[in-house]
């Protein structure tokens, strides 16, 4: 059973989603709260395996609350839930190391995204990872060396962040297709990571 606390300033979207998390008998909803503040208080009390947590909210926000509660736990599990896909909120989400940000009419997603969340994966919707590349050019070329990368496997790293099949970057690379699998798959291996969603927002995150 998953141990959660929702944050919304919608009492009627937190009794929504309480109402249909726990039917599905894997998830605990511990406490509700409406604006950042609530969340770091309950979130001390209740020490949740995740905070399903909005955004926009009075007083003290979501990414302010995440901010805080981050830098206190780290390894605390932060799932944004929202309606609002600004790039500045999506950014702020990723550099403070929320596992992940969800879109409430990508309603089907969000029981899905807190059982993988729940595991140690980090879940970025589709329309989210879309908007990464447009969103967080680098004025340099970022350093990975420390994570124990070759420069090829940087390169191959950075073109699948951009959003790049096997196929184009087998092409760009003048490498087969075969090769670039391969590639990608010690990519995953050194850096601990799943799939090429993970690989992007590894890749944005530390730019």
């Amino acid at each position: 059973m998953i141990k959660l606390i929702i944050i919304d300033d919608d009492s009627l979207v937190c009794q929504a989603l309480k109402t249909i998390l726990e039917a599905s008998q894997k998830v605990e909803v511990a406490a509700i709260g409406h604006d950042g503040s609530e969340a770091l208080a309950l979130f001390e009390t209740h020490k949740p395996d995740i905070l399903l947590m909005d955004i926009r909210m009075a007083n003290v926000t979501g990414i302010q609350a995440g901010r805080i509660l981050l830098e206190k736990y780290p390894d605390a599990k932060l799932l944004y839930l929202t309606t609002f896909a600004d790039n500045e909120y999506i950014v702020d989400a990723l550099k403070i190391g929320a596992k992940g940000y969800l879109l409430k009419q990508d309603f089907e997603s969000i029981l899905p995204a807190i059982e993988a969340v729940s595991i140690g994966q980090r879940v970025f919707g589709d329309e989210i990872i879309s908007k990464l590349p447009d969103m967080m050019t680098p004025t340099s070329k970022p350093d990975f060396s420390s994570f124990g990368l070759t420069e090829k496997e940087i390169e191959i790293l950075i073109k699948v962040a951009d959003g790049l099949s096997n196929k184009e970057i087998a092409s760009e690379t003048f490498l087969g297709e075969g090769t670039i699998r391969n590639y990608i798959s010690i990519i995953l291996e050194k850096l601990h990571l799943r799939d090429r969603t993970q690989l992007a927002i590894f890749y944005y995150k530390h730019l």
